[in-house]
């Protein structure tokens, strides 16, 4: 008799995930200790990114962040986004069955292929969506060239 199972990817990259995780942990012992003895843990912060004639455009993902907690840095042609998720005090008289929102540090890094104008660059932070716009320097724009 054959056993029908169920088709769910997402097991097995939750299966996977674990197993890699497993895996740094053993090469970064010290990080690891640090994680469990302080309650803190990594997440990824969902973005879209999207390229522009003049630019670049991200939109993170950080609901529930405080602007405060959010650094922004640019250099060498990499953007960094990293931050931290705050963890709410648990109380004792609540009983938990399931702890599903990500809570820690979390750090974006991307490589920009142009060059960018620095003194440019612009962020701002509303209901829980960072936007951030770069703009390509004047040498690598394109150009439009007419035909005569």
């Amino acid at each position: 008799m054959t056993n029908l199972v169920r088709f769910a990817p997402g097991r097995e990259l939750n299966k996977m995930q674990t197993e890699i995780d497993r895996i740094f942990n053993d090469f970064f012992p010290g990080r690891t200790y640090r994680l469990e003895r302080e309650g803190l843990s990594t997440w990824t912060p969902r973005v879209d990114l999207s390229e522009t004639e003049d630019g670049y455009i991200f939109s993170f993902d950080l609901p529930g962040i405080n602007k405060k907690d959010i650094t922004i840095n640019f250099q060498d042609g990499v953007l960094t986004v990293s931050g931290e998720r705050q963890f709410e005090e648990k109380k004792e008289e609540e009983n938990y069955i399931r702890l599903e929102r990500s809570r820690g540090e979390f750090s974006r890094a991307f490589n920009i292929p142009h060059a960018i104008q620095t003194d440019k660059i612009q962020a701002n932070y509303k209901d829980g969506v960072l936007n951030i716009a770069l703009l390509k320097a004047e040498e690598v724009k394109p150009i439009k060239v007419k035909v005569a």
